[in-house]
């Protein structure tokens, strides 16, 4: 059994959104006009080609097809993170990167098992229900009680002794900031088994954290456990599930259910950051980092979260080859591993850095998913977000179209605590990932191709001019 931190799901949810036009950038306003008058036009021919080379000549579809059709889901420790780190390297080593290598990292080992089965004992009807991450078992037979059916964590109190908690928390659906409303009701699937077992409830159920209304897919994400207490099964039911409930408690207080889930913990296993890098021609020891994280959650693809990501970062640096720019500083992708349930990627390639001292001018990260661009959210100095801000008119305006104070990423977050580098996470339109997210509806074929190399070429810009011009 492992305590895993929560901070990575309030950085995901918090961190997880110009002028011209496309890879022609023809401004008609004159507005516009004054905008355009300000930016150096050689670099802005520079970006029109990065995103001609994007939209025409992109393999990042085809390299994300690859990465969920034939390795699918890659929790850390399991076989798919494993042969994903193989794969991933390879693809570096083939597009000949000027290195390609991997960070050893200790990473924790969950597996699911048998699928989990939920049923109202009364009726017998089933319920779509997937294990929390982390969730210790049922007894082999499983177990069933009485329910308790609350509106929110904050209600509970010393009646859920014995029962099963069902927390029937929905994602407001009034926050256009997809994000916020995550962190608002995320807080029941991480928080709530802890608190309901200090108070001797036998499981928990919450309402799967999810924007969508009508499907029945439940949704997974990770747990804090606490020592001080016992650690109780916890799952998360579909959102049509969670309605069937609460209509049966409704009508039967007394309702009974029955749970059945089958996970197991291993010992720590060894897994890898993958990195690869292009190096720089007049200040190599300056690193701009692009990256992603290569583990996901054992429901669906792994595609928006994160395989597209991963994809935009490696193929980042295969336009620059493309394109021969030549970086003054060094370009580095980096595959985080274990983002979704420890964070010691990210933890563990913060310390690597701290201790060679490397300078880091800027990491950005690619963790909302694979939608169309809408911007970068960031946390720097004023001079370092000022100086990213007045690189918006290389942008065309239906791509990305605000750069913003705050933002990162829960991998790069650690990079800038341990370090103060600068930190920037790229922000696509928001709308539909939480329909998605940590659920089996999180596949290739909810990745538009168009929408991913769009975020490629947005990223791969933001790089190039924070390469040429600089922060300072």
């Amino acid at each position: 059994m492992r305590k895993v931190y929560s901070s990575l799901l309030l950085l995901l949810a918090i961190g997880v959104f110009s002028c011209q036009s496309g890879g022609n950038n023809n401004p008609t306003d004159n507005s516009a006009k004054n905008e355009i008058a300000q930016v150096d036009s050689a670099a802005l021919k520079v970006v029109n080609q990065i995103y001609d080379e994007a939209l025409t000549n992109g393999e990042g579809y085809e390299l994300l097809r690859h990465l969920c059709l034939n390795i699918g889901s890659r929790l850390s420790g399991s076989e798919g993170a494993s042969d994903a780190v193989d794969w991933t390297k390879k693809v570096m080593e083939d597009y000949g990167f000027d290195s390609v290598y991997l960070q050893e990292v200790m990473v924790p080992h969950w597996e699911r098992g048998a699928k989990e089965t939920c049923s109202i004992s009364q009726s017998n009807e089933n319920l779509n229900i997937l294990a929390i991450g982390g969730s210790v078992p049922t007894p082999a037979n499983g177990l069933e009680a009485e329910v308790i059916m609350l509106d929110k964590l904050e209600d509970l109190n010393e009646a859920v002794k014995d029962k099963i908690v069902f927390f029937n928390y929905p994602f407001q659906q009034q926050h256009i900031r997809t994000g916020s409303g995550y962190g608002d009701a995320v807080r029941h699937r991480v928080h709530g088994p802890s608190k309901a077992a200090e108070l001797g409830a036998k499981a928990v159920i919450i309402r799967s954290v999810t924007t969508s209304l009508e499907d029945d897919e439940p949704h997974t994400g990770t747990l804090v456990y606490q020592d001080s207490t016992n650690r109780i099964p916890a799952a998360a039911l579909g959102v049509l599930s969670a309605n069937k409930l609460a209509e049966a408690m409704k009508s039967n207080p007394n309702t009974k259910v029955k749970l059945k889930i089958n996970s197991k913990w291993f010992p720590d296993a060894l897994s890898y950051n993958v990195i690869g890098e292009l190096k720089g021609s007049e200040k190599p020891e300056e690193v701009i980092l692009v990256g992603g994280h290569l583990d996901a959650w054992d429901a669906g693809h792994g595609a928006h979260d994160d395989g597209t990501g991963c994809i935009h970062s490696i193929e980042v640096l295969r336009m620059f080859q493309q394109l021969k720019i030549q970086p003054k500083r060094t370009i580095r992708a980096v595959m985080f591993m274990n983002e979704e349930n420890g964070m010691a990627g990210g933890k563990k390639y913060a310390e690597w850095a701290k201790e060679t001292g490397e300078k880091h001018i800027l990491a950005i990260e690619s963790d909302a998913g694979g939608f169309t661009p809408r911007g970068f959210g960031t946390t720097a100095s004023d001079e370092a977000h000022n100086k990213m801000q007045s690189f918006l008119p290389y942008f065309n305006h239906n791509t990305i179209g605000y750069i913003k104070k705050g933002g990162g990423g829960a991998d790069i977050g650690h990079l800038n605590k341990a370090t103060g580098a600068p930190i920037v996470g790229f922000m696509p339109d928001s709308q539909r990932y939480f329909d998605l997210h940590h659920s089996n509806n999180d596949t290739f074929d909810k990745v538009n191709r168009r929408e991913l190399e769009l975020g490629t070429a947005s990223m791969a810009t933001l790089v190039y001019l924070t390469d040429l011009f600089g922060l300072e």
